[in-house]
Parts: C-alpha cells; sequence; structure tokens
C-alpha cells in the first residue's frame, strides 16, 4: 500500500506552469481530492500535508529543494515516519509517453530522470512505485533540457491536466495496496485516440 505520495517540480513561478512540473500538478490535484492542504516543512526540505484515510496515516510531499536532489526530501520524510521504499509513490514527467497517457511502475531505472536519479541515491534502491505522466519528446535529443523547462501548448496542458484527473481514481486502490487493480485502472484510462476523418469524395455527375 502506498502511504506516501510525492509529486517532483522545480519551485518558483517561472517552473510553475513547465513540464518539468507534471509531477507538482499531480500532488496538487491529490491534495484538493484529500482535501489535505500542504504547507510548508522545512523539516522535510518541501510542503508536507498528512491525512488519514479508512484509519491510514498518508503523506503528501512536494519536495522545495529543485530537482536534482529532490531524494533529499523524499528520504527525510520517509526514515523520520519508517516508511519503507514500497510504500512511496513518485509522480514525475515522462518524455516518453505522450501527453494524455499515465503509467504506473514499480522499481527499475531512472532512465536519466534527475529527480529520480537523486531518490535513487538517497533511499539507496530503485524499488518504489513511479507514476509516468506523459509529457511528450522533443524528438532530438539536444532539446531536451529546454523541453521540459518550457511549457507545454495548451492542447498538450489539456491533455496532461485530463490524464491527471482520470488516474486520481485509482488512489483509494494504491492506498488500499492493490497495485494490480490500480495498474490496469490508470493504463486503460487514457481515451482512444480519435481516428480522422473520412475524407468524402464529391459526386459527380454522370
Amino acid at each position: 500500500m502506498i502511504k506516501l505520495f510525492v509529486g517532483l517540480g522545480n519551485p518558483g513561478p517561472e517552473y510553475e506552469a513547465t513540464r518539468h512540473n507534471a509531477g507538482f500538478w499531480w500532488i496538487d490535484e491529490l491534495s484538493r481530492e484529500l482535501k489535505a492542504p500542504l504547507s510548508l516543512d522545512k523539516s522535510y526540505h518541501g510542503q508536507v500535508a498528512r491525512t488519514t484515510v479508512n484509519g491510514q496515516n498518508v503523506w503528501l510531499l512536494k519536495p522545495l529543494t529543485f530537482m536534482n536532489v529532490s531524494g533529499k526530501s523524499v528520504a527525510a520524510l520517509a526514515r523520520f515516519f519508517k516508511i519503507t521504499p514500497e510504500e512511496v509513490l513518485v509522480a514525475h514527467d515522462e518524455m516518453d509517453i505522450v501527453p494524455g497517457q499515465v503509467k504506473l511502475k514499480f522499481g527499475g531505472s531512472h532512465a536519466g530522470h534527475n529527480g529520480l536519479r537523486d531518490i535513487h541515491a538517497q533511499l539507496g534502491t530503485p524499488d518504489y512505485w513511479r507514476l509516468r505522466i506523459g509529457v511528450g519528446h522533443p524528438g532530438v535529443k539536444a532539446e531536451v533540457v529546454n523541453w521540459v523547462l518550457k511549457k507545454p501548448s495548451a492542447e498538450h496542458r489539456t491533455a496532461i491536466e485530463d490524464s491527471i484527473a482520470r488516474c486520481l481514481k485509482a488512489v483509494p486502490e494504491l492506498l488500499k495496496g492493490e497495485m494490480e487493480k490500480a495498474t490496469m485502472m490508470i493504463h486503460t484510462s487514457t481515451p482512444p485516440r480519435p481516428k480522422p476523418p473520412r475524407k468524402v469524395e464529391p459526386e459527380t455527375e454522370d
């Protein structure tokens, strides 16, 4: 079961609407959903909320350390409250997934994501859950940094927000530890891509 939900991003108004802050967008929506307002807690280097769901303590965390040292915040809270890595879920932007899709994954590589890289190092293991929020890829490796630190198009932002809203429906399953069911809900909540309109040939008179 998940006891600690983490959303990754960079603090400051200049980063607020950038793709790299998709994890922040998700945790903000979860905070509203659970009616658990986040507030600054310097002990954990971030904004924290604590609530109870069905008798279970649940923590929400937005590290305010900047992305590259997110693990400092995550590890501080997890260790203090004796939350194991398997009970942690980290929501983050994912370039290998298109806007509008979200994937749930346990363990594995950080795939070059600097926030995950530091969490790996600070927790001492890759064995925690990740909620991978699709933000799309620029198509060119050299453009990756610029891409994540820029605002998505209005169309992409809407698709990302819709995907966040849909996958919040799986939170009760995440809290109960029903991870297979949660995975199915999150992975199948992506609406099918609309088919392109059929070209209608103009009728010709004989």
